[in-house]
C-alpha cells in the first residue's frame, strides 16, 4: 500500500503541481525541455468537453470547431515561440498525418460498414437478453477491434432497448466491456497491441490475458444484471412493454454482406502493422519508405495502403447497400463528425503531455508490474493509449530482465507485460475520451434518445465500478 500511495503521489505532483521543465533526459539526446505549462490547452479542451454540454449545451453543439481551433492557436503560437516555427509544424504535422489520419479513416470506415448491417427481431431488451449482447460484443472486440465491435453492436442493443425508460446504464457497460475491455486478446483488439506486435511481441501471446479478461466480465456481468434486472423491473411497473408481437420467434442480419467489408478494414489494420517490417517497403537505411510531406514527417506507403482499402471497403459497402437499411439504423453522420472535431484537438494539444511523458517515464521508478498497470492505465484514460502503451514498454524494455517475452525493446516478463498491456487497454473506459468508441457510443445514444450521463457524470460511473475491478485484478493477477 505504501508503494502504491507513493506512486499516486509522484504521479499527482508531476502532471498538476510540478512547474519545471521535464523534456527528455540529457542533453546527448539533443532534445530540450518542455515546460508543463504547454499542457494548459489540453487541459483547458478535456475541461470544456466535460463542462460545456451542461452550462452551455447547445451552444457547445454549434461552435464545437470553433473551441477546438482555439484551444489549438492557444498551443501552437507558443510552442512556435519556444522552438520555432519549423519545429511546431512538424510536430503537428506529425501527429496529424501519422496517428489522427489513419485513427480517423479507421473509424470512419468501421462507422460507414456498420451503418449498413442491421439486426431486426422480436428480442426484447431484457437483463438476460443484454447480458448476452455484452458477452458476445466483448468477444467480438478481440476479432474486429473494439472500434469495430462497437459500431456493429451499439445500434442493435440501443434498438432492442428503445422502449425501456431507464437504459443509459447499458451503453455505460457496453463502452466498459465491448468498447474496452473486449480487445485485449489480439493485436486486432487494439491498436497497443498492435504496436507491441510490430515489435516483436508474438501475435497471439495476448491470448495469455483471457484469464483476466474473463475475470473481469464475470464480475461487470454480474453487477450489470442484478442493476439491469432491478431498473427492468421498475419500466415494466410503469407499464412500460416492448412493441413484439411474436416475442422470441423471428430474427434477421439485413446488409449481412457487409461482413466482407469488415474483414477487409481488418486486413488492412494487420497489413500496416506486417508491411513496415518487409523489405520492399524499407530504404537502404532501413527506414520504412513513404511520401515526403515536411521536414521528417512522411506518409508511409503502408499507411496510405490502410487508407486506400478503408476508403474502398466504406466506398462498396455504400455502393452495395439500401438506403432502407441505413433509414432503419437511423444513420446519421453527427456521431462521426463530432469525433473528428473533438479528437483532431486532443490529438494536436496532448502533445506536449506526451513529451512529458517520454521524458519522465524511465525516470519514475516504476520497476513492478502492479506499477505499470496503474501508470499505463491511468495516462490512457485521458491521453492517446498507444504512445502511453510503448512509452512504458519501452521503459519496462530497459530494466534489465533476462527471462520473459522477447522484443525488439528488450525482454520482459510476462506479468509485466501483461501489467501494461492491460492498464492500456482496460483503463481506456474510465473516461469518454479514454478511447475512439467510447465517445462515439455516446453521440450513437445521445442521438437515439439515450439520456447518457456528462462526462464527469460518467466518470462517476466508472469510479464506482471499474476502479475496485481493477484494484481486484491488481491483487489477483499482478501483485
Amino acid at each position: 500500500m505504501k508503494k502504491i500511495l507513493s506512486f499516486l503521489t509522484v504521479f499527482l505532483m508531476l502532471f498538476l503541481t510540478c512547474p519545471v521543465s521535464v523534456w527528455a533526459a540529457g542533453e546527448s539526446s539533443g532534445e530540450s525541455g518542455v515546460p508543463i505549462w504547454l499542457c494548459i490547452p489540453f487541459a483547458g479542451l478535456l475541461l470544456c468537453i466535460a463542462v460545456m454540454p451542461l452550462v452551455k449545451g447547445e451552444w457547445w453543439e454549434a461552435h464545437q470547431p470553433l473551441v477546438v481551433a482555439l484551444w489549438i492557436i492557444v498551443l501552437v503560437i507558443p510552442f512556435a515561440v519556444l522552438y520555432g516555427v519549423g519545429d511546431t509544424v512538424e510536430t503537428v504535422l506529425e501527429c496529424t498525418v501519422n496517428d489522427y489520419l489513419t485513427f480517423i479513416i479507421l473509424l470512419f470506415g468501421l462507422f460507414c460498414v456498420s451503418g449498413n448491417i442491421t439486426m431486426e427481431g422480436d428480442f426484447a431488451g431484457s437483463p438476460r437478453i443484454n447480458v448476452g449482447l455484452l458477452a458476445i460484443g466483448t468477444l467480438l472486440s478481440s476479432c474486429i477491434g473494439t472500434t469495430g465491435a462497437s459500431m456493429l453492436m451499439v445500434r442493435p442493443v440501443i434498438k432492442m432497448n428503445s422502449w425501456r425508460k431507464r437504459k443509459s446504464h447499458i451503453m455505460i457497460f457496453f463502452i466498459f466491456m465491448v468498447s474496452n475491455m473486449g480487445g485485449c486478446l489480439t493485436p486486432i483488439g487494439d491498436p497497443p497491441l498492435l504496436m507491441g506486435f510490430m515489435r516483436g511481441v508474438p501475435f497471439f501471446w495476448s491470448i495469455h490475458l483471457f484469464p483476466v479478461l474473463l475475470f473481469n466480465m464475470v464480475i461487470l456481468l454480474f453487477i450489470f444484471y442484478h442493476l439491469d434486472k432491478r431498473n427492468y423491473r421498475k419500466d415494466i411497473a410503469e407499464g412500460r412493454k416492448p412493441d413484439i408481437s411474436k416475442p422470441g420467434t423471428e430474427f434477421r442480419i439485413d446488409g449481412l454482406h457487409n461482413i466482407i467489408f469488415l474483414v477487409m478494414i481488418v486486413a488492412a489494420v494487420i497489413l500496416s502493422g506486417v508491411l513496415p517490417g518487409m523489405p520492399a517497403f524499407q530504404d537502404a537505411a532501413g527506414n520504412v519508405r513513404g511520401i515526403h510531406i515536411f521536414g521528417e514527417v512522411s506518409l508511409s506507403f503502408p499507411s496510405l495502403i490502410e487508407i486506400v482499402l478503408i476508403l474502398l471497403a466504406a466506398f462498396l459497402s455504400f455502393k452495395t447497400t439500401s438506403s432502407e437499411i441505413r433509414t432503419r439504423n437511423h444513420f446519421t453522420w453527427g456521431a462521426i463528425q463530432e469525433v473528428a472535431v473533438l479528437f483532431i484537438g486532443i490529438f494536436i494539444t496532448m502533445q506536449p503531455a506526451l513529451m512529458l511523458l517520454k521524458a519522465v517515464g524511465p525516470n519514475l521508478g516504476l520497476t513492478e508490474p502492479f506499477q505499470m498497470f496503474w501508470a499505463t492505465g491511468a495516462l490512457s484514460s485521458f491521453l492517446d493509449n498507444t504512445p502511453t502503451y510503448l512509452v512504458f514498454l519501452t521503459t519496462a524494455g530497459t530494466l534489465g530482465f533476462t527471462s520473459g517475452i522477447s522484443t525488439t525493446l528488450g525482454t520482459l516478463p510476462e506479468k509485466m507485460l501483461s501489467a501494461i498491456s492491460c492498464g492500456a487497454v482496460f483503463m481506456g473506459a474510465n473516461t469518454y475520451i479514454g478511447n475512439a468508441p467510447n465517445f462515439m457510443v455516446k453521440s450513437i445514444s445521445d442521438e437515439n434518445g439515450v439520456n447518457m450521463p456528462s462526462f464527469f457524470g460518467y466518470m462517476l460511473w466508472s469510479v464506482s465500478i471499474l476502479i475496485p475491478v481493477f484494484i481486484i485484478d491488481m491483487l489477483v493477477f499482478f501483485l
